[in-house]
C-alpha cells in the first residue's frame, strides 16, 4: 500500500516490470495470492493503478464523489466498489478536491468518518491509505514516531522511510516530525540508535541540514 500510493505513476510501473523480471511473476498476482477479502479487494487495484499526475481537477466530479463517498460511509459500506475505485484510480489532485468538498459539505473529515471501529484493520488500512494519498509527510512521521518511540526500537521501519524517502522528501517529513514531537529528527535517531547504524541514518536524512 505505501508503495503504491506514494510513488509515481512511472515508478510504480518500473516496480512491476522488475517484479516480474524477478520473480517471473506478476506483482498483482502475489498480492491477490496472499490477501483475501476487502484486503484484496483494496490492495490490487492499488497496486495496477496508473494515475494521471497532473494539477486539473474536474470540481463536478469532485462534488458527486464527495457524496458517494459519504452515502457510502453512512451505510458502513466501506468495502463499496465506487468508494474503492475512487480511492485506486484518480489522481491525487482529484481525490485532494473530493476529500476537501467531502469536510466542507459534511463537516468532517473523511478519516474520522473512517473511524468507527478503532479495531478494524479494513478501516485503519483504508485511512492509511487516504493518507499516504494526500499527506503523505503526516503518514511518514506517524511510522517514523511509531518505530522510535515503541520498546525496542522497529530498525525495519525506520530504514525503510529513511532509505525510501531520503531523495524524495526527506526535508518535509523532517518539519513534519519536529512539528509533531517538538523533537527534530536526527535527535530522535541519534539518542535510540548506535554506531555505524546511526551514522548511516543521519546521513541519509541530512544531519545538520537547514
Amino acid at each position: 500500500m505505501e508503495i503504491a500510493c506514494t510513488r509515481s505513476s512511472h515508478d510504480l510501473l518500473l516496480a512491476r516490470q522488475a517484479y516480474h523480471a524477478r520473480y517471473k511473476k506478476s506483482l498483482e498476482e502475489d498480492v491477490a495470492y496472499h490477501t483475501t477479502g476487502d484486503f484484496r479487494k483494496l490492495l490490487v487495484p492499488l497496486v495496477s493503478a496508473y494515475r494521471y499526475e497532473g494539477d486539473e481537477v474536474n470540481m463536478t466530479l469532485a462534488k458527486s464523489e464527495a457524496k458517494l463517498l459519504h452515502e457510502n460511509i453512512s451505510k458502513k459500506a466501506y468495502n463499496d466498489e465506487d468508494l474503492i475505485r475512487i480511492l485506486t484510480t484518480r489522481s491525487k489532485a482529484q481525490i485532494n478536491a473530493t476529500l476537501n468538498h467531502y469536510k466542507n459539505e459534511f463537516k468532517n473529515d473523511i478519516e474520522k468518518d473512517l473511524e468507527a471501529d478503532p479495531k478494524d484493520e479494513f478501516l485503519s488500512i483504508l485511512r492509511a491509505t487516504i493518507k499516504c494519498l494526500t499527506r503523505s509527510e503526516e503518514y511518514f512521521e506517524n511510522v517514523l514516531r511509531l518505530a522510535i518511540n515503541k520498546q525496542g526500537t522497529d530498525e525495519g521501519a525506520l530504514t525503510r522511510v529513511v532509505t525510501t524517502r531520503a531523495e524524495i522528501d526527506m526535508k518535509i517529513i523532517k518539519d513534519e516530525y519536529h512539528k509533531r514531537n517538538s523533537v527534530p529528527l536526527d535527535h530522535a535517531i541519534a539518542k535510540d540508535t548506535r554506531g555505524d547504524y546511526e551514522d548511516l541514518l543521519l546521513a541519509l536524512i541530512g544531519h545538520g541540514d537547514a
